[in-house]
């Protein structure tokens, strides 16, 4: 089997591509932009955009697909500007939500388009449009077709912040005629930790450094943690947020709340199980933005009354039940909250990244299914910033524990913010590894 099949297939599934992005347009009107881009199809000329002898020698591509490479991005977009002054960027995205989170990044001169479709024509359509000097995905993004097109026109593609998990590993080695060489095609990979390093080198991949996470670099808005904290002395009771919720887990999670309510509060134990339900105000923030008004009736049809963040004014509102229907505000959910349960980890999806939560001094309580940011969470459990959970009805318990002890509370919160500081650097790194690549080609400024 060859890659031929393979894209064979991607190019007799673009119509479908199509109509999905036309439903998926209905709830999130990004997707309906610039379609066009993604079969390598643009609007304005490069020539307009880019002479090919200006600005250092062209555009530095980074490619970050969702919201969280996004982020991601932001700091090493910053980095890559120190490093390679006079850079131009090229952009790219594959959610509504990445490229909505990425148009934060752009200067003028720079580009942000939709990745494109991994048929043979449209990467091509891509590259001789754009000429990029550089490729840089973004921690898991690699796709055949575009790692063969970069090699033969001679454009060094990266993989940085680079991770795999065991089970990414296991499903790339049962395509390994497709995914061997994809990996072994990049020019250079930077990963996030060792055992990453080594899952990719045991896909082909040429492992040039272990570099870190910059996800760590971040700095969480200012203005969000000081609205965030302002409005958690408003509450009146201690806030628990259910951070990037993913479906079933919403669900979940108010079945153990109506039944924990609806204990009368007797004994010690039923009454510390009673007060999880009444005596917390919860806050849900849904990981997929089409799922806003999902989760709002799912609350309501529990019987719980609801506020959307959508719907604040001057402060929240009084309700059962938060819901967090806004983007790019974490950090203001983080630091209105005391603690943290951690979505995606307690069904079997990987777990979500809890940087950002260390970042704003917000412990977390996870489940046991963190396979996706293995690294982060062992050493935030070792640190004594999270705590690892079997189930979602003992991380209720957990996190009781902990609002009712101010002093862990406050160790916990201590140590996220320690664990964030202590990992800091990894954009740099990349950046300066990035610019150590480029040099032969003259991209630098002379005398930089």
């Amino acid at each position: 089997m060859t890659r031929w099949l393979y894209s064979v297939v991607m190019w007799l599934l673009q119509p479908l591509v199509r109509a999905k992005l036309r439903r998926r347009a209905r709830a999130e009107p990004g997707y309906g932009e610039c379609m066009e881009e993604r079969f390598g199809y643009y609007a304005e000329t490069r020539d307009a955009a880019l002479s090919p002898t200006e600005h250092n020698g062209g555009y530095v591509w980074v490619h970050a697909v969702s919201l969280g490479e996004a982020r991601a991005a932001e700091v090493l977009v910053a980095q890559l500007r120190m490093a390679l002054p006079g850079m131009r960027l090229l952009l790219t995205h594959g959610t509504a939500t990445g490229r909505a989170q990425g148009q934060t990044l752009l200067q003028a001169g720079d580009v942000q388009v939709w990745q494109p479709w991994d048929t043979p024509g449209a990467v091509q359509r891509f590259l001789t449009h754009f000429q990029p000097r550089v490729g840089l995905l973004v921690e898991t993004e690699v796709w055949p077709n575009m790692v063969a097109a970069c090699a033969r026109s001679g454009m060094p593609l990266c993989l940085v912040n680079a991770r795999l998990s065991d089970k990414s590993l296991h499903q790339a080695q049962r395509l390994g005629w497709l995914s061997g060489p994809a990996y072994s095609g990049l020019r250079a990979v930077w990963a996030q930790t060792t055992g990453d390093a080594q899952r990719l080198a045991k896909l082909g991949a040429t492992v040039a450094g272990v570099t870190g996470n910059f996800k760590f670099d971040a700095t969480p808005n200012p203005m969000q943690t000081e609205r965030g904290r302002a409005w958690r002395t408003t509450s009146g009771k201690p806030v628990v947020v259910f951070a990037s919720s993913r479906e079933g887990e919403e669900a979940d999670l108010l079945q153990i709340l109506k039944r924990f309510r609806a204990l009368a509060p007797v004994e010690l134990a039923q009454a510390a199980i009673n007060n999880i339900a009444t005596g917390v105000q919860w806050l849900i923030v849904p990981r997929h933005p089409q799922r806003f008004d999902a989760v709002v009736q799912l609350c309501q049809e529990q019987g719980f009354s609801v506020s959307r963040r959508s719907a604040w004014a001057g402060s929240p509102e009084s309700a059962d039940i938060w819901v967090g229907d806004s983007l790019g505000e974490m950090a203001m959910y983080y630091a209105l909250s005391d603690l943290a349960l951690l979505g995606g980890s307690f069904a079997p999806l990987g777990g979500q990244n809890l940087i950002e939560a260390a970042a704003c001094g917000c412990p977390v309580v996870m489940g046991p299914h963190t396979f996706n940011f293995t690294q982060a969470a062992e050493v935030a459990v070792a640190a004594g910033a999270a705590f690892e959970v079997p189930d979602l009805e003992q991380a209720l318990n957990k996190a009781w524990s902990l609002l009712m002890s101010s002093t862990d509370l406050q160790e916990a919160a201590d140590a996220a913010r320690n664990v964030s500081q202590a990992h800091r650097g990894a954009a740099a790194r990349t950046a300066l590894a990035v610019r150590e690549l480029l040099e032969p080609t003259g991209l630098r400024t002379p005398g930089n």
